[in-house]
């Protein structure tokens, strides 16, 4: 058991990421490598869901590409994750959206969650 921690602990990248749950839009900054080559793709989409646990902890991105639904996974500990970006912070009430699969144009928006800062100055 302890083996496995162990090795689970080397391979973690330690990188700090900004926290985001399901129904925000974010950009992730994902390094790809064309043979020698390499280059930053930004993939821009919506968070259907977050699941695993510590290292192994991944997220779904779900975007539309030229009317196709394209989903990628990401592993949270990635090497290849250069930064994410948070775009618009949503808000829904399900912890898995795998309703969004079934719609689309403005069906599949989701509301955005606003904040309210409290004034200090009171």
């Amino acid at each position: 058991m302890d083996l496995i921690k162990v090795a689970e602990q080397a391979f973690a990248t330690g990188k700090e990421l900004p926290d985001f749950l399901p129904g925000d839009t974010i950009t992730v900054a994902y390094r790809i490598k064309e043979g020698n080559k390499e280059r930053i793709q930004q993939y821009r989409g919506v968070v259907i869901k977050i699941n695993g646990e510590g290292v192994k902890k991944r997220f779904t991105v779900r975007k539309i590409s030229d009317g196709i639904g394209v989903e990628r996974i990401f592993p949270m500990e990635s090497p290849f994750i250069d930064n994410i970006t948070i775009n618009k912070y949503g808000r829904v009430r399900r912890a898995k959206l795998y309703y969004l699969r079934g719609l689309t144009g403005k069906k599949a928006r989701i509301k955005e969650r606003r904040f309210v800062k409290k004034d200090a100055a009171k």
